[in-house]
């Protein structure tokens, strides 16, 4: 999973961070709301945290505009202010959560993957595919009962394959959900990293569609 993280404050951007890359995502990191504008204009991310405080373009504002041009990744707003009408003029706005500051980053972290959920249309924090269970609370996924150690780009292909389970997942569009933007995207490191997990995991745990992409098969209801 890619997040996109607009804080101006340089302790707390860091410390969001170092908690949401030690939780297995990849981050950007923005210092204000006209950067933070473009990235979430031209990028693909999984989830926005977007302080409303930003410098040079407020991050209602921010919002505002990415909804406009139908940027539809969840976004859990961060502010230092009190009024409640400015949270609610947020949710009105496009938000997914809201989090006052301050906060514990294990509270951040609760509500990031619950809206991370709830956007592939997964409630539980448990997800299922076959044998195969994936914590997202705990990062860690177990075939058949027995915990497998993943490293952290194995264990972020795996969860975003099974957070968007049976759907097809070009290449691509893995390479941009894994790395951050300062990383190389090559599409072809996706098969070495697939194929180290067929290893660990089992062939039939990700499936290909030649010429389409990779996916893991949805849970039936």
């Amino acid at each position: 999973m890619k997040i996109l993280l607009a804080e101006d404050e340089p302790r707390i951007a860091g410390d969001i961070a170092a908690v949401l890359k030690t939780a297995g995502m990849a981050v950007d990191s923005v210092r204000d709301g006209e950067a933070a504008w473009f990235a979430g204009d031209v990028e693909n991310y999984d989830a926005a945290i977007l302080d409303l405080g930003l410098p040079k373009l407020d991050g209602l504002t921010v919002l505002k505009r990415w909804r406009a041009n139908g940027r539809r990744f969840p976004v859990l707003i961060l502010t230092a202010r009190g009024l409640w009408t400015e949270r609610v003029e947020g949710i009105n706005a496009g938000a997914d959560d809201y989090l006052p500051k301050p906060f514990e980053m294990e509270e951040l972290l609760a509500r990031l993957r619950a809206i991370l959920r709830r956007s592939t249309g997964q409630a539980a924090p448990v997800l299922k595919s076959g044998p195969l269970l994936l914590d997202t609370r705990q990062m860690r996924i177990s075939l058949r009962g027995v915990p497998v150690a993943l490293s952290p780009l194995e264990y972020r292909l795996m969860a975003f394959l099974m957070h968007h389970a049976g759907r097809v997942v070009a290449p691509t569009e893995l390479a941009e959900h894994l790395y951050d933007s300062g990383n190389d995207r090559d599409p072809n490191a996706i098969e070495v990293i697939v194929a180290r997990l067929r290893r660990k995991l089992g062939n039939d745990v990700i499936e290909t569609r030649r010429g389409f992409g990779y996916f893991v098969p949805d849970e039936p209801p």
